[in-house]
């Protein structure tokens, strides 16, 4: 089995480029989909995130309130004139050991079920998170600054000046690009059409699963 991370900015497409590989038939897990199972009442990890940061993280049902978390982790937000220090370390030393356990259990049962797959891991913090160490290739995927915050506007339905405001902000907690470009292995251009990023998924997973088949 081949182990392969997908990681990239914010905003950059890597859901999307991950349900790309999906439809070849590759096998996939988001590493904030299992951190949001982490966070969930009665695990482990939600408890000391509540610990750490406080129950004003919490909505009304006890579930973590993601905004008000990312506020506390990243620092002040887009209108708040109270400064906040940046507390991203803190709760990632909570988060990711975690959900990398999570993720190796993950490929462990790909592995029994199809020797040859092609598992991929995707994760914004790959490198930031020293999982890369653990895995055979890295596939990172790119687009152009305005480009983040445009989709970012999109996905929030916030205005573009908010939006900038944030992805800055949460880019200042990863690895600039360039040096995510250097530590891949495939470089995924996702600035232009749906087809041609298609088209750039479909060559690298014709690589990987020779890989994963040899």
């Amino acid at each position: 089995m081949l182990k392969v991370g997908l990681t990239g900015g914010i905003a950059s497409g890597k859901s999307v480029v991950g349900e790309m590989f999906a439809a070849l038939g590759a096998h996939i897990i988001q590493a904030d989909e299992i951190s949001r199972q982490l966070m969930e009442p009665g695990e482990e990890v939600y408890r000391e995130v509540v610990r750490h940061f406080g129950s004003g993280i919490l909505n009304p049902d006890g579930s973590v309130n993601r905004s008000r978390l990312a506020e506390n982790a990243f620092g002040t937000s887009a209108g708040i004139t109270e400064t906040k220090p940046a507390r991203v370390q803190e709760l990632n030393q909570i988060v990711h050991p975690a959900v990398i356990r999570r993720q190796q259990e993950w490929m462990e049962q790909v592995a029994q079920r199809d020797p040859r797959a092609v598992a991929i891991v995707e994760a914004a913090l790959i490198l930031e998170a020293g999982m890369a160490e653990s895995l055979d290739r890295l596939v990172v995927v790119t687009c152009s600054a305005e480009q983040r915050v445009e989709r970012w506007a999109t996905r929030l339905k916030v205005d573009k000046e908010a939006a900038r405001h944030e992805v800055a902000r949460r880019m200042a907690a990863q690895l600039p690009e360039e040096e995510k470009i250097e530590a891949a292995d495939y470089v995924i251009d996702n600035s232009g059409t749906l087809r041609e990023t298609r088209r750039q998924v479909e060559e690298v997973y014709a690589a990987l699963k020779k890989d994963a088949e040899s």
